[in-house]
């Protein structure tokens, strides 16, 4: 076994707190309420197809945006009506909530164990700062070579 995957291997401290961690996340209520949200969404077909619908149409606005085809001042209006629509419906604006916060722990986490790998320490709020003026630490975009990224 290579030292790099001795790291994780199913029995290591790293793995075993790991898996702690996502436990902890996984029987949070916060977290459980978050899914919760989620799965009443995907449970309302009339959301789901909304949700989709406008998605679609500000994917055709973008397409047409990027290709530099004139869009009418009457597609935007189209588009606007249904995306406030959509964040009028309470289980379709709950699961964009709960997609938003979602992401937003895992970026989060993702964050941490990456400057705590990157550092070589628990990151600090002062590491958390200066990694965000640097454009997130070395692999977040400062462009050192040394990093290994």
């Amino acid at each position: 076994m290579s030292p790099y995957m001795s790291l994780i291997a199913d029995e290591t401290p790293i793995m075993t707190k790991t898996r702690e961690l996502c436990d902890t996340i996984a029987n949070s209520a916060e977290f459980l309420a978050l899914q919760g949200k989620v799965e009443t969404f995907l449970g309302d077909d009339a959301a789901r197809l909304q949700y989709q619908s406008v998605h679609e149409q500000g994917q055709q606005l973008q397409q047409k945006q990027q290709s530099g085809i004139e869009i009418a001042e009457g597609e935007i209006g189209t588009f606007e009506e249904a995306r406030e629509s959509l964040f009028k419906n309470e289980v379709a604006n709950d699961f964009l909530e709960a997609q938003r916060e979602l992401e937003v722990l895992q970026m989060a986490i993702g964050k941490y164990v990456g400057l705590t790998i990157e550092l070589g320490h628990v990151p600090s709020e002062e590491d958390f700062a200066a990694a965000s003026q640097s454009g997130g630490g070395c692999c977040g975009g400062s462009g050192e070579e040394s990093c290994g990224c």
